[in-house]
């Protein structure tokens, strides 16, 4: 990414023990110099894997939003997401629909989004993020208050 101060790096993952079961998501915030912005894991409840992965984005989105980045490249290990956002496959499951409409909405409020898919091995902190709260059934990290409020739809994770 270019080295304005205006591009974030945002990093996303998700998981599900028993799938469905006990969920987690977490994202890494890190600003065109690879400092971090904020860390943050969430415990979730039960959830799938997919559902805890856009948890993640969501959250994710919205922290990129609170520390005023305009261009944001967003990197996961969830092919499926990746290709659901950039319009590559469509949404066919109820249980996501939602918050794929949110993700959209909150892309919108930047100035460009870039999706990347990386393998697992190149996420692996929003992926510790993601189990540290699963284990501790808690939110954990750098965790604000706006990541926890309703979105623009009143919607609550």
């Amino acid at each position: 990414m270019p080295g304005s101060t205006r591009d974030c790096v945002l990093y996303t993952d998700g998981g599900s023990r028993g799938n469905p079961g006990p969920a987690g998501s977490g994202y890494l915030l890190l600003n065109a110099s690879g400092s971090t912005l904020r860390a943050a894991g969430h415990f979730i409840g039960h959830a799938t894997n997919n559902q805890a992965e856009y948890d993640a984005l969501v959250r994710g989105l919205r922290a990129a939003r609170e520390h005023g980045c305009r261009d944001l490249e967003v990197r996961m290990d969830s092919e499926l997401i990746v290709r659901q956002m950039t319009g590559r496959y469509r949404v066919k499951n109820a249980g996501l629909k939602n918050l794929f409409t949110q993700a959209q909405r909150l892309v919108r409020h930047f100035e460009s989004v870039r999706f990347v898919h990386v393998r697992r091995e190149r996420n692996v902190e929003a992926d510790r993020l993601a189990n540290q709260a699963m284990d501790a059934r808690a939110d954990v990290g750098d965790v604000i208050g706006e990541c926890d409020a309703p979105d623009d739809q009143g919607t609550l994770f």
